[in-house]
């Protein structure tokens, strides 16, 4: 079954901006909570984890890069990256989760 959000998450209303992701239970520090971004190419796609994931200048996540490549049937390679949100401290129950934006504007 096809969940866009682990279970340890929810979002609500931020202080910071509109929505963002919220705790629901403690989450340890280098807690691996799954892909925020896809590129491929020139175009980068946001998972519903890094849409609704609000900016700090003193986050308490960050991102990690993965560079992959896959290959078709026919033998072509594809490159593209994906990046994963990573707890950079431990989280406590009804804090919100942050990450220093790097590919939008604040």
């Amino acid at each position: 079954m096809y969940k866009p959000l682990p279970d340890s998450l929810t979002i609500k209303s931020s202080g910071i901006h509109d929505l963002g992701l919220f705790a629901k239970e403690d989450i340890p520090q280098g807690t691996n909570l799954g892909m925020t971004h896809l590129k491929i190419g020139d175009t980068i796609f946001r998972t519903p984890l890094g849409g609704f994931i609000n900016h700090s200048e003193e986050p308490n996540c960050d991102k990690a890069e993965l560079r992959m490549t896959s290959e078709d049937l026919q033998g072509h390679q594809y490159h593209y990256k994906k990046w994963n949100l990573i707890t950079g401290q431990e989280i406590k129950k009804g804090r919100e989760l942050t990450l220093k934006y790097t590919f939008y504007k604040v």
